[in-house]
């Protein structure tokens, strides 16, 4: 038998469908016994991806829910969020993730993870092509921080195979740096780190920082590694949207022409990175917020 056979509800019907006919014949005859009644039943049509605007993508996830703070440029997202639509590509996303005390996978970072994956399904339910979010290890800061090659890979292919599981990709940052060394696009970094940066790289490092020398000069380290790192990961992924779970105060270690995201880590009003978590000090962090 051809035609449909079910109705569809108002309720199923998106605020985007189309009109779609479906003649549905019935036995009975019309009062008058002229003519065998048929009707017209409305189906929605998922809209294309090309019909999608970017700003509609771009509310998608540019909410409290996620984010800590407002975007530093939301013209270049929505650039890049354009891009992407004409291409019918996912929207890129990238974000560092680090290694602190743990050498595997706990709670903290899974809660992480299921997070993002959230944040990435909420471009899904917009934009069928959705969200492709890549993680950037950086091995180089775990180095510098005097964690062993050993502790550093055991616990960065277990991020990534939680990480996989969820659609994510990953690499690695000192990949992506001796890339860019070998094309000669490294720049050579002279500049004097601005004091309030460095105050605040500094009181990091007290915490963290267990590599040679004294934690001022692992803290000027860190911030002569991220300026030529930023130049490396903007030329690998230079339509890509930025995410970082620290504040606007460190914008200045962020690739210069890619729109930053400030986002939170675990959930709302939750920003310390996983990495640095142990799950009591996660929960202690739940229960505080």
């Amino acid at each position: 038998m051809s035609g449909c056979n079910t109705a569809v509800s108002k309720e199923d019907a998106s605020p985007n469908a189309e009109i779609a006919t479906c003649p549905q014949r019935f036995g009975n005859k019309a009062v008058d016994g002229g003519f065998e009644a048929s009707i017209k039943i409305a189906k929605p049509v998922i809209p294309r991806a090309n019909d999608i605007a970017p700003e509609k993508v771009l509310q998608a996830f540019n909410t409290w829910a996620f984010k800590r703070e407002q975007p530093d440029n939301s013209v270049a997202m929505l650039q890049s969020i354009s891009k992407s639509i004409a291409v019918r590509n996912p929207v890129p996303f990238v974000l560092y993730w680090g290694k602190g005390p743990r050498s595997n996978i706990d709670k903290p970072d899974f809660e992480c993870l299921n997070y993002l994956a959230a944040f990435t399904r909420r471009i899904s339910k917009i934009y069928a092509p959705g969200a492709a979010l890549r993680l950037i290890f950086t091995d180089t800061h775990a180095e510098l921080n005097g964690h062993t090659s050993q502790n550093i890979r055991q616990y960065f292919d277990e991020v990534a195979d939680g990480a996989r599981e969820r659609g994510f990709e990953s690499c690695w940052l000192g990949d992506l740096t001796r890339a860019a060394e070998a094309d000669n696009t490294s720049p050579l970094i002279d500049e004097i780190v601005p004091e309030p940066t460095f105050q605040r790289l500094l009181a990091s490092a007290v915490k963290w920082y267990r590599g040679n020398g004294s934690c001022e000069e692992g803290a000027l380290e860190y911030y002569r590694m991220n300026m030529v790192e930023k130049c490396a990961v903007e030329r690998a992924f230079p339509d890509s949207i930025f995410i970082t779970f620290n504040g606007s105060e460190f914008r200045g270690l962020f690739p210069q022409n890619l729109p930053i995201f400030y986002m939170y880590s675990l959930r709302k009003g939750i920003s310390i990175k996983p990495w640095f978590l142990v799950p009591d000090m996660a929960a202690r962090e739940q229960r505080a917020s």
